[in-house]
Formats: structure tokens, sequence, C-alpha cells
């Protein structure tokens, strides 16, 4: 009987295929994957800013078609000319910093009654437009509220300010809009409603869209200090483990001059001085602490690799210092590594949202689960500002908890190793 060649997969593949195999740690990692990607299409689905208008000016534009009665070849007042339509697409335009429109633009003069100056309201030139009913029309995000803007103002019932003071009397005329007799104030801080579906802020902020956007700001965050902590941890760690001598000496006392650095006052002067965002503030952290505790693992797991018969071998086969490091040894030492990696996200995740409670993190008026939190704290009659972040934060700590079980258990060692 013929047998077939069998091809045995690499312990790469093994490993994926074991993670798969582990349901709570796979599936959570798809749900994270497609909350992340929701929130980087979130200017696309949660935007205060129209993806298309759709608007004709009634006047006339040079190229439009129009019957020249005087054979002047050119257009005169009175004749007859066909208004076409033309295609703006707002969110568009601000993604890729092109051109910026204006109320005037689109013929939106007022919005509640005050003259409208700069960008363009919307939702209420969606509202005008139906209202006219001349063809125009505006297609908003699925969810049409901004994390920076004030939704609740405008639900306010309009009125006429007769002396000018900025504020509602009980002498002025208003438009009472629901027949109750008296006019309708709002905020700032609304409960969940069906209109803003987690409420607003102490700022009258739409709190569900701060807090989607503040999903891509934490895991960002999280990622990115990942990245740059791994990339600095495992060649700082890797030198001084692999060197050893007088190089792991004073290899480790540098890590410990930055181990024994107050990381709190650090950020707290230098979040005052440099104002950062995501990025800066990321890389503010990772080069103050965030690259120390992977040096260690990285430096430990070289010492422990280096003494083995395979390193041996490839150096007596005139193998270069750096291809030992790189090719043989970096790839046995980094399964302790990578099971690391989603409790290290979750450890700068948390540390995030701490110095945006304690106002040292990001500047306001970025959206963030560590503002929220402190909203909350301030306005302790507001409880939607304390659950909304905070079952946030547990859902997100709980699904890269189970990734980072999940991959521990693909990665042990003991299941599948590459010296077997």
């Amino acid at each position: 009987m013929k047998k077939e060649n069998q091809i045995s997969d690499s312990i790469f593949k093994k490993r994926l295929k074991r993670f798969k195999s582990i349901k709570r740690g796979y599936y959570s990692l798809i749900i994270l994957i497609s909350l992340y990607v929701m929130s980087l299409l979130a200017p696309l689905i949660i935007n205060k800013d129209a993806l298309l208008v759709c608007y004709a000016n009634r006047q006339y534009d040079s190229g439009e078609k129009y019957e020249d009665n005087n054979y002047n070849n050119i257009w005169d007042n009175g004749e007859e000319f066909i208004d076409e339509y033309n295609y703006y697409f707002p969110v568009f335009n601000n993604l890729f910093g092109k051109k910026y429109f204006e109320a005037k633009n689109f013929g939106q003069k007022t919005v509640l009654g005050k003259k409208r100056f700069g960008a363009p309201h919307y939702r209420f030139l969606k509202n005008q437009f139906e209202k006219e009913n001349k063809g125009n029309y505006v297609i908003m995000p699925l969810y049409p509220y901004g994390p920076y803007e004030d939704v609740i103002t405008e639900r306010d019932e309009p009125f006429t300010d007769i002396n000018n003071n900025g504020k509602w009397d009980n002498n002025e005329p208003f438009e009472d809009n629901n027949n109750n007799n008296k006019r309708d104030n709002y905020g700032p801080a609304e409960k969940p409603n069906l209109i803003n579906i987690l409420g607003t802020d102490n700022q009258g902020r739409d709190v569900f869209a701060r807090l989607v956007y503040g999903l891509k700001v934490s895991l960002s965050f999280g990622l990115i200090v990942t990245v740059f902590a791994y990339t600095i941890g495992i060649i700082v760690g890797g030198t001084i483990g692999y060197f050893g001598g007088k190089v792991d000496l004073f290899g480790l006392r540098f890590i410990e001059i930055f181990s024994a650095m107050p990381f709190l006052f650090l950020m707290m002067i230098f979040s005052q001085i440099m104002k950062p965002g995501i990025i800066l503030l990321a890389l503010m952290y990772m080069l103050i602490t965030g690259w120390i505790g992977i040096s260690w693992y990285v430096r430990g797991e070289f010492y422990r690799e280096k003494s083995k018969d395979y390193v041996s071998a490839a150096v007596s086969m005139g193998q270069s210092t750096w291809k030992v490091i790189i090719k043989h040894i970096l790839p046995n030492a980094l399964t302790p590594i990578i099971t690391f990696a989603p409790f290290a996200v979750i450890s700068y995740i948390t540390a995030l949202v701490s110095l945006d409670f304690l106002g040292f993190g990001l500047q306001p008026p970025t959206p963030s689960w560590g503002e929220l939190l402190l909203q909350g704290k301030t306005n302790l009659q507001y409880r939607h500002l304390i659950i909304v972040p905070l079952s946030a934060i547990g859902t997100t700590l709980f699904l890269i908890t189970f990734i980072g079980e999940a991959v521990r258990e693909a990665f042990d060692p003991k299941v599948f190793s590459r010296l077997r």
C-alpha cells in the first residue's frame, strides 16, 4: 500500500490551530478587532458632519447651461438656466484636509434664530432641505452626533432674546413646540434617551460618541506603547543578556536608574509642559517606564537560551554574532514575551485611564474613558457617567484577558517546542 507524503505543520501553524481551538480567546479577539475597526471608522459612522450633501444654489454658476436670448454668449439676468445639483462630501473633506465648507455655501443663514457662521449645522440643514422640498438633500452618518459638539442646547426651545442677555427671561416669547405652555430647557448632562442613547456629559456632549472615539484612543495608545516598548526592550534586554559581563553589569544599572525614576511626577511635569497628544503621550510613557519590564523578560530568556547546544553549534559553524542573536536565540526567546503582550496592553490602557482620570493624560477635549470617569466623580448624580465608562473598560479588559490566556496556552513550550 502506497503511503502518501505528509507535510508536517510548522510550530507557528500548530500554535495558531491551538489558539483557534480555545473559543473564548478566539472569539474575544474577533470581537475586539471588530470594535477597534468600528472605532477607526467612527468618522463615517458616528459624526456630526454629513456624508453627502446634494445642493443646487438656485443661482447661475459658470458652466451651467442657459438660454442665450440676446446671443451675446454671456448669461444675463432673467435668462433661464439649468441649475445643476452639486455633490459635496464634508466628512471625507475633513478627513483628508481638503476644502472646508461654510454654512453660507449651502444657504444656511440662521440656526435656532441666530446667524450661522463657520461650518454648517448638518442635522438642521437636513431638516431645512426636507421642509423646502426643492430636491436638495443631506445624508448623515448612522449616528449623527460627534464627540466634541454640544448636542443639548439645540434641543432647547428657541426664544426671542429681547434684552440681549444671552438667556431666556420669563417675559420673553418662545416657540412652544410641544404645547406644554412652558419653555423646555435641557442639560447639560442628560440621562440616556432615544436621541442620545447613552446620555450626555456635563458639557452636553454625546457620551456614546465619546465612548467609541475613546475606544480608538485607548486601544491605539496600548498598541503604540506595546510596539515601541517591545522594540526597545528586546534590543536592550537581548544585548545585555547575550553579551553578559560588563555589558550586563552596566546595562542593569542603566535599567535600575530608569526604574527608580518617579513615573507619576515625571508624567505630571511633562504633560503640563508639552500638552501631549496620543502619540507623544505614548512615547513619553514608553521612554519613562514602558520598556523596562519587557527588557527584564528578554534578558532572562537570552541568558537561558544562549547556554543551549544549538547556540554553540551555530557559533561553531561560523555564524555572526547578530545572526545568532536574531535568527537563533530570538525566535526561541519570544514565547514568554508574546504571551505577556496582551497583559502588557491591559496595563498600558489602565495607565492611560488613570492618567486621564488624574488630569495628567490627554488634553481636553480629547475623548477619553478616564475623562468620563472624572466627570462621573464630580457629578455623582449622573450615574451614567460612571456606569458607562466603567462598563466599557471592564469589557475591554475582559476581552484582552481572554485573548491573553488563550495565547499563553497556545504558546506553551511544554506543548509545542522548537527544540523537541
